[in-house]
């Protein structure tokens, strides 16, 4: 189903409307700004897997008509992963068990994920989770900015460019689709959405949906659920483009984990998922000792609950006959921890974190409730994070010329983000009591004899950013130049406390027990390191309250320039800037590390004819101040520090062919490499790891994909796709190196149109079609040994798509 174009602006501003299939860029402010002045003709559009390109940066687009053709509710991050420079690796074959993305080799907290414009990266590590993303059926387009921002991307972290997905609007007339599906894995999934047409007298317009989806862990025990609903509520005003919008998300997911394996065990076929057989519990005897063991292969408590939300309004207006106003607010919740455990000891006797401990060292606690305080417990310890989140993006857009357009932007963010660990008791099959641990308003909380409460971290952190930007856009020689210039000023402040001692950037004690000063260990600020009662001579940094600020003004520009009818070259510089993560900051002493800055420069050439749309570009990117854990002899600590500077440079290239309406073809491909320009201190005293020279982990230097769509009839149409992927480091000395692998998907659809239900079909997906065994995403270190995600397995799926 090819997407219909619709036009945001008058004739009086655009010049001519836009036909057929420009979705939203990434924000309203962006997307009008680009119909105002950039796009004056349709696009074209090969099957959605391909689309023409007209703005001066290295831009990738698909749209619904290829995301349906991939398994429906899958994330929509697996169905960029034809797109030059993007690897995702999925870490199950139905998107609910999340997974990893770069982008020109950068990590994913390195890039900014938008939907309609508004961030979704976790606003304190930045991290991306692709198992909380919309539901396919209900995104209308994706774009992928490789390397670069708008000038209104609302992001401190966005150092290798911007992905924003696009949430369809509502239909005019009133109608909905069912899907059923069934597959490997014990896979079901149910979804719907109903469109309520125009309604009411100023043709308001709207749908409501829902997902529910559940599957197998496929290398272990254990389950994947995910549920979702959504809806839309789209207002016309007046016949110029104006309307005001508003957009709900919920999302739900209870995941056990799929256990990750190093490259030996991989290779030896001796990695095994999680285990039933250690879900195990010894019964609370009152008078006997009872000790639980914490194997760490209890699928049970290897789990990834997440409750996340979000609200998004969209608006646009115009003000007489030369300007545009777009205001975009939003609201966004999340409720989310990576599961836990501990073992503590009722007695109080002993030394470590595992102990329970009052205001004094006196006195123990039964855990278990067996009356007697000679156990040793496992506890449920979740690092589990609450974000509330607020924001707007907002432009005013002056047309005042034919061919020229000026934008200034405001856009403000703040994330009140909540870490804690409030621990709480498992039942006697090793299932927590609540997934949430004893969180306020969940699960029961552990009280100490003094009244507080057991936990093993508390920090509030507030990121606050208020980003001021400015565009010039024009179009001149007969429209064959266009100039996009712009600046990009961030200003971004993390108010940071901490309530419990750090023993370093991940572990805290969290206790009100009196300290003891450490002498010589003065941080620079007048606190000195402690030791804790209980504790031995471990050193921990004190609880404490700060401030940091990281603003930067930035350039965007982009020339693009036509040489004949289908011919044309553009050339694009942006600076960014990632500013350090929350857990960047929080450690045993202050730290204070600097943004990570880039300076990236493309050089693109298009071919876009009817038949054939090409596009290649040659880019090179100077990043600095890159952030890593290092060592500190002096004070024998591991901090976050800027570690120095690494280059980097690449290829990238795409083409579609559709010679015919009934064949197409496409392929990438891609190349990039990096260089760290230092050495970097390392994780032990004395230490240096000989990174000068070497590469970049978790990144594949060449990649590669092909697709052909295929309508052997009216109504039986197939699809083949591969994605080739070459070797990646696990680590930054580059001494150990993940294998290449190539996964080949398949998609068949029979429409039954014929027997009278227009839009309506049956779909084939398979994935893995060879069964390739494969480490996907990787857990990286700066030296030593990773840790793979294996691959998921061939997996079949039957979809049944019944519209009305």
């Amino acid at each position: 189903m090819r997407m219909r174009n619709f036009a945001l602006a008058t004739t009086a501003l655009v010049g001519s409307l836009v036909a057929a299939g420009a979705a939203m860029a990434q924000s309203t402010g962006t997307d009008a700004v680009e119909q105002v002045v950039v796009t004056a003709s349709t696009l074209k559009n090969q099957n959605g897997a391909i689309v023409s390109q007209v703005v001066p940066k290295s831009r990738s687009t698909i749209t619904q008509e290829f995301i349906s053709r991939q398994v429906p509710g899958q994330t929509i991050l697996d169905s960029l992963n034809l797109m030059p420079g993007v690897n995702f690796t999925n870490n199950d074959a139905y998107g609910s068990a999340g997974g990893d993305i770069t982008l020109r080799g950068l990590d994913s907290q390195r890039i900014a994920l938008l939907q309609d414009g508004i961030p979704l990266n976790d606003s304190g590590n930045y991290a991306i989770y692709p198992n909380q993303q919309m539901d396919s059926e209900l995104i209308a387009k994706v774009d992928v900015n490789l390397g670069t921002t708008d000038v209104d991307s609302p992001t401190a972290a966005a150092a290798g460019g911007t992905i924003n997905y696009v949430t369809r609007k509502p239909k005019d007339e009133f109608g909905g689709v069912i899907e059923a599906q069934t597959g490997d894995g014990n896979f079901r999934r149910f979804f719907a959405v109903i469109d309520t047409g125009k309604i009411g007298p100023w043709g308001t317009t709207a749908w409501i949906s829902a997902g529910d989806a559940i599957n197998d862990v496929f290398n272990g025990p254990g389950k994947i659920h995910k549920k979702q609903y959504n809806a839309r509520i789209y207002q016309p005003i007046g016949d110029n483009g104006d309307f005001i919008s508003l957009i709900a998300n919920y999302n739900e997911n209870r995941n056990n984990f799929i256990n990750r394996m190093s490259l030996a065990a991989f290779q030896a076929g001796t990695g095994i998922g999680y285990s039933r057989a250690t879900c195990t519990r010894p019964t609370p005897v009152a008078g006997t000792a009872q000790i639980d063991t914490n194997a760490g292969s209890c699928y049970k408590y290897n789990i990834n609950p997440s409750n996340t939300g979000n609200l998004r309004g969209q608006s646009l207006f115009h003000i007489g006959d030369n300007f545009i106003l777009t205001a975009d607010p939003y609201f966004q919740y999340t409720l989310a921890n990576g599961g836990g455990r501990a073992l503590f000891n009722e007695s109080g006797n002993g030394t470590g974190s595992g102990i329970i401990r009052g205001s004094a060292l006196t006195g123990g606690q039964d855990l278990n409730g067996d009356g007697d305080t000679l156990d040793t417990v496992l506890l449920y310890a979740p690092n589990t994070t609450n974000t509330r989140r607020y924001g707007v993006t907002s432009s005013l857009i002056w047309k005042f010329s034919d061919n020229q357009s000026f934008r200034a932007a405001y856009t403000f963010d703040e994330a009140h983000h909540r870490q804690t660990g409030e621990y709480t008791t498992f039942s006697s099959d090793t299932t927590p009591t609540s997934v949430f641990g004893g969180k306020d308003g969940y699960g029961t909380p552990i009280k100490l004899s003094d009244g507080s409460i057991l936990r093993k971290r508390d920090r509030v952190s507030v990121a606050t950013l208020n980003q001021f930007s400015v565009e010039y856009r024009g179009k001149f020689m007969e429209d064959k130049l266009l100039l996009n210039v712009g600046l990009r000023a961030p200003f971004f402040k993390r108010e940071l406390n901490n309530f419990c001692y750090m023993s370093d950037t991940f572990t805290a004690y969290c206790t009100n027990q009196a300290p003891t000063a450490v002498a010589g260990t003065d941080d620079g600020n007048g606190q000195t390191l402690v030791t804790l009662p209980g504790q031995g001579s471990t050193q921990y940094g004190r609880p404490r309250q700060f401030t940091r600020k990281y603003d930067k003004v930035l350039p965007n520009v982009g020339i693009s320039y036509q040489l004949a009818d289908y011919q044309s070259v553009y050339a694009s510089y942006a600076e960014t800037l990632s500013a350090p993560r929350t857990d960047d900051l929080y450690d045993k002493k202050l730290t204070s590390p600097k943004p990570e800055i880039t300076n990236s420069f493309d050089l693109g050439y298009r071919y876009q004819s009817p038949t054939v749309l090409f596009s290649a570009a040659v880019w090179y990117t100077d990043f600095s101040n890159r952030i890593e854990r290092a060592f500190n002899e002096q004070d024998n600590i591991a901090f976050s520090v800027n570690v120095g500077d690494v280059k980097k440079k690449g290829f990238d290239a795409q083409f579609g062919f559709k010679p015919e309406d009934y064949i197409s073809f496409y392929a990438s491909f891609s190349y990039q490499d990096s260089e760290l320009q230092e050495n970097i201190p390392g994780t032990a005293l004395g230490s240096l790891l000989l990174t000068k020279g070497k590469e970049l982990y978790e990144a594949p230097k060449y990649q590669g994909a092909v697709r052909v769509d295929y309508d052997i009839t009216e109504a039986f149409s197939v699809g083949v796709q591969a994605k080739w992927v070459g070797e990646r480091w696990t680590n930054l000395t580059n001494t150990e190196k993940v294998p290449h692998y190539a996964l080949l998907d398949a998609d068949a659809r029979y429409q039954l149109d014929a027997f009278g239900m227009k839009d309506t079909y049956v779909q084939i997906n398979v994935k893995n079609l060879t069964n390739e065994k494969y480490l996907g995403d990787l857990a990286v270190n700066p030296s030593g040994t990773g840790l793979g995600q294996p691959g998921y397995p061939r997996t079949a799926s039957i979809t049944l798509h019944a519209a009305f």
